[in-house]
């Protein structure tokens, strides 16, 4: 079993609101979920109106495929959503 994980620190500018970035927040993980079949959630930065942290996480037999997927879906993020991204990591275990 192999759990890849996806790590990504994005820039919400336009947000004037906690309101406004669970907006985009909950869109973005609503996405990757629906898209990607991920696990999504925010992980960090809950009180900053500027940024913000998602985790997501894929079970599957390959280190390959789940890297790719998650590839796919940060290429989503940043040209799909139109997101900001600061920092992301891509990481496999396998168990």
């Amino acid at each position: 079993m192999v759990v890849s994980m996806l790590r990504v620190i994005f820039e919400l500018p336009e947000t004037t609101s906690i309101k406004d970035k669970r907006r985009v927040v909950s869109a973005a993980k609503e996405a990757l979920r629906r898209k990607f079949r991920l696990s999504a959630a925010e992980i960090d930065l809950q009180d900053s109106l500027r940024f913000a942290e998602l985790g997501a996480a894929l079970v599957s037999n390959s280190k390959n495929f789940g890297e790719t997927v998650m590839a796919k879906a940060l290429s989503f993020l940043e040209d799909g959503l139109d997101l900001k991204i600061h920092n992301a990591e891509i990481h496999s275990e396998q168990y």
